[in-house]
């Protein structure tokens, strides 16, 4: 299966974070693992601020083997690389541990074998803090801009995998699809919003 990226990523819209991400797909998989109620860009700017703070290399190993009050510092900055840095330090260490107990701490290994779309999602699935659709946006990030591509991806994907679309981090390769995708999700939210709010006045009106 083909793994060669495509491009330098542009998710954080900074280049050492950007770079980063592009060349070390542990701070991608931490990247996604933080993008969740802070925006996209901060989320995947957080792996070159905590490998930047840590003492030793940024790998799954030392992450996981990290003290844990050490490693709440780390996230908590100042600058926090979270708004719940206390929580997401955990999570991120709980993921470090599964990468380094199950994939000998080679995050790449969750794709390198792949053989299908299911497959991968289901890797991705199973990862702590990865729930069904961040492993399908995963999904689509790689074979979008990652040139991972195990047979069925788009599938797995979807409705993230589709060509065209501005629905996710997949498909962020600049300022202004980061633009579409944020103008997206905040229609998403406002749609969610009307959903729950026409129960509530059929309430009040009967």
């Amino acid at each position: 299966m083909t793994s060669t990226r495509s491009r330098k990523l542009c998710l954080a819209q900074q280049p050492d974070a950007d770079e980063m991400l592009s060349r070390d797909p542990f701070a991608l998989l931490v990247g996604m693992l933080l993008d969740q109620q802070i925006p996209m860009e901060r989320a995947f700017a957080g792996p070159v601020a905590i490998a930047k703070r840590m003492i030793g290399p940024f790998d799954p190993a030392t992450v996981a083997h990290y003290d844990p009050d050490a490693f709440v510092e780390v996230v908590a900055g100042p600058p926090a690389v979270h708004r719940f840095p206390t929580a997401m330090a955990a999570r991120i260490q709980t993921l470090a541990k599964h990468l380094d107990d199950h994939y000998a701490g080679n995050a790449s290994g969750l794709w390198s074998d792949v053989k299908s779309g299911d497959d991968l999602l289901a890797r991705l699935s199973a990862l702590p803090g990865f729930g069904a659709q961040k492993a399908k946006i995963f999904v689509a990030l790689l074979g979008k801009q990652l040139k991972v591509r195990p047979r069925g991806w788009r599938e797995a994907s979807e409705p993230y995998g589709e060509d065209g679309a501005f629905k996710s981090v997949a498909d962020v390769i600049d300022v202004a699809s980061l633009v579409k995708v944020r103008q997206f999700k905040q229609e998403q939210q406002m749609v969610r919003q009307r959903v729950v709010a026409r129960p509530l006045r059929q309430t009040r009106n009967g």
